[in-house]
């Protein structure tokens, strides 16, 4: 009887087996590279798998013959029909529109405009991109130019965290455009029916007595704070073994607490963690319990690997799940962005991200720490994930960030913001966009596209041309020279809106001298020219401190904490960058 039963099974199994055929094979890209995740479907039997590792997949299969179809975001899909007993090589190709999606993105771009590269800076295990500055352009060849615009403020916070342990600056860490961010200069509130206000202003250069300075000035309007809409944050944070630090958890989980408290009902908080794990820390909270959540902060500590890729495809996952229609969808990246696992490339990290803020949710990074601070990698993020960056070296840029402008640094007015401006030959003869700079790499690739930021409630952004004016005598001949030295065009889109709008305005040939201006176009001069300075730019001459210092005093509001405070780095600026001394004539 038992051998009789053994006998069966043998038999059913035999049977089995007949009718079951293994499949394997592998898929790369067109680049040869292995791809994961790609989904596979069995059209007989109308089930899905995917590609594990290294692009390798296997499974069974109930025919001799059969036909698959495999997908995967920013490949063309590919039908094949197949012999199951054959190992299957499978190349899938990227396709256009996700390659354009891929590209490099520029900061700023004159078109058909070839410039030169620089050299490299390293510091300790920190990161910053290669940077290459904006060089004077020759109008009548090159009258077009444009440039990205968003409320970064990093470089100054990073910068003052250098000045402050008495330490020379990585001049790739300057951005002078985020240190001008970082005041809000020259605000003033739109008409109560637009988004945007554009005002200009020319005036004599400090630093160059043949040229002049041509300030670009865009205000946001601001969100009615009984109006703004419901937030879903998802707060990513970091509490990897990196992060054990009272300069990095801690501060960041005081900042956190902070921005807790001034949530309402109808926001919401969700916490993903990563740190040895990934995992949710808290479900979807709402902002009326209040102690749930910050108890749940508290609680955090640090300890483990770095997980950063993993980390955030959860994040995104966790906001889409709570996705509010209309509302604040963001995720809240605080990290000193140091990943060691999985994907930690800036590239790798562009393309994940690229794809992650196609679900409408924005990304705002906060950095923290120092030594193997990753300024690169939370620029990267932030640009890609139609967001903003700030820098948190202490507890007042804490309170400063996360507190004093909460909207303006969580909620956007705009998105996709950029600007163009035709300047007119006949009244410039060169101009140089100051700030703005690019990534090396970016200006390598030929195909990098220029791509918008986000701007958020009440923000004023300044960007500052150096121009040369030309003779205008040399252009009258028969004809009657305009007065406009150039005609902007700012280009912008709604959040969850697709359609773009755009802002003309002509700047006036209405000169002013340069003590005339108002201060706190005057006091931005004097960040432009501290930036320069600290950067070592090729294009700024050797101005003593003093003279930054003389500007930028008579221009501060001495009643503001950060202007002081500004004005005391100069000073200790000068200590760690001494003039050079003149020689004396014999």
């Amino acid at each position: 009887m038992k051998k009789l039963a053994l006998y069966c099974l043998a038999v059913l199994f035999a049977n089995i087996a007949i009718g079951q055929f293994y499949l394997r094979g592998e898929v790369k890209s067109d680049k040869n590279i292995p791809l994961q995740n790609v989904k596979i479907f069995v059209h007989s039997a109308k089930v899905l798998f995917q590609s594990g590792t290294g692009g390798s997949f296997g499974f069974t299969v109930n025919k001799p013959y059969d036909s698959l179809t495999f997908t995967l975001e920013g490949y063309e899909t590919k039908s094949v029909y197949i012999k199951t007993s054959d190992w299957l090589n499978i190349v899938m190709k990227t396709s256009a529109d996700f390659a354009s999606k891929r590209k490099q993105k520029l900061i700023s771009v004159i078109k058909d405009y070839q410039q030169t590269s620089r050299y490299k800076w390293f510091t300790s295990d920190e990161t910053y991109f290669q940077l290459v500055e904006n060089e004077y352009v020759n109008t009548g060849k090159f009258p077009n130019t444009g440039f990205s615009l968003n409320i970064n403020t990093a470089s100054y916070s990073n910068v003052r965290r250098f000045l402050n342990m008495k330490s020379r600056v990585p001049p790739d860490a300057v951005r002078v455009e985020e240190m001008m961010n970082y005041f809000n200069l020259y605000y003033k509130e739109p008409p109560a029916a637009d988004v945007f206000q554009l005002r200009t202003h020319l005036s004599s250069c400090p630093w160059n007595d043949q040229k002049q300075l041509l300030y670009l000035n865009i205000n946001a309007k601001k969100l009615d704070l009984d109006k703004i809409p419901p937030g879903n944050f998802v707060f990513l944070v970091d509490v990897s073994g990196s992060m054990d630090d009272e300069k990095r958890l801690p501060l960041l989980k005081a900042g956190l607490q902070s921005l807790v408290k001034n949530l309402r009902d109808q926001d919401k908080v969700s916490i993903v963690i990563y740190g040895g794990t990934v995992a949710v820390w808290l479900q979807a909270t709402s902002g009326k319990d209040k102690q749930t959540i910050l108890k749940s902060i508290e609680e955090l500590t640090a300890g483990g690997d770095t997980p950063g890729e993993s980390a955030i495809r959860l994040a995104y996952k966790v906001a889409e799940n709570n996705f509010i229609k209309e509302g604040n969808n963001r995720v809240i990246l605080a990290t000193d962005g140091d990943f060691n696992v999985g994907e930690t490339s800036e590239k790798a990290l562009d393309e994940l991200i690229t794809k992650q803020k196609q679900s409408g949710v924005f990304l705002t990074c906060l950095g923290v720490g120092m030594g193997n601070f990753k300024d690169s990698k939370l620029q990267t993020l932030a640009k890609k994930g139609n967001g903003n960056y700030a820098y948190l070296d202490d507890q007042a840029e804490v309170e400063k960030v996360l507190v004093k402008e909460l909207t303006q640094n969580f909620y956007a007015v705009a998105d996709d913001v950029y600007m163009n401006i035709k300047f007119n030959p006949a009244m410039v003869k060169e101009y140089r966009l100051i700030g703005f700079d690019n990534k090396k790499d970016a200006l390598a690739d030929m195909g990098s596209d220029l791509e918008g930021g986000e701007i958020g409630s009440g923000n004023s952004t300044l960007a500052i041309f150096e121009i040369e004016p030309t003779d205008q005598n040399k252009f009258t001949t028969g004809t009657t020279v305009a007065d406009d030295i150039a005609t902007l065009n700012l280009k912008y889109g709604l959040c969850n809106d697709t359609t773009t709008k755009n802002i003309t305005w002509n700047v006036k040939d209405e000169h002013a001298a340069f003590n005339e201006l108002d201060k706190e176009l005057r006091l931005a001069t004097g960040i432009t020219m501290f930036g320069l300075k600290l950067k070592q730019s090729k294009f700024f001459p050797d101005v003593e401190w003093q003279t930054i210092w003389n500007i930028s005093n008579a221009a501060a509001d001495r009643t503001d904490y950060l202007q002081n405070e500004f004005i005391a780095l100069i000073e200790k600026a000068q200590k760690i960058y001494p003039d050079k001394k003149k020689k004396k004539g014999k």
